[in-house]
């Protein structure tokens, strides 16, 4: 063998010595991940549960909102025709109070020359 070929061959053995403590890292490191494979498993099917736990509780509320407005919309439908009664009744209220404030003023007005001429 020539110096050369010695040479390279050197080079390829100084480069498998390099790349053999990153291959013994890596293969830590896969060891490790096939180790947390399953609890990476276990997180995924507890995010899944989840997932599913609070789609079902979002129809849940979604139905009592629905419920819920319907049932505001019945006891509103039901209070209109209450509101026009004391709206009609107020409006009646306020014509007698004012027919009371007039006759209340034309009463005392017709009192009032009386009471200056009484010693």
């Amino acid at each position: 063998m020539s110096m050369l070929e010695w040479a390279v061959q050197a080079i390829v053995i100084l480069l498998l010595g390099a790349a053999l403590p990153l291959a013994w890292r890596l293969n830590a490191s896969l060891s490790r991940l096939r180790g947390e494979r399953e609890a990476l498993a276990e997180a995924a099917a507890s995010l899944g549960d989840a997932t599913r736990a609070a789609e079902s509780a979002l129809l849940r509320l979604r139905a009592a909102a629905e419920l819920a407005g319907r049932q505001v919309a019945e006891k509103t439908a039901a209070a209109e025709p209450l509101r026009e009664d004391l709206r009609y009744l107020v409006e009646r209220g306020e014509t007698i109070a004012d027919r009371l404030d007039g006759a209340v003023r034309a009463a005392r007005t017709a009192d009032a020359p009386r009471a200056m001429v009484r010693p």
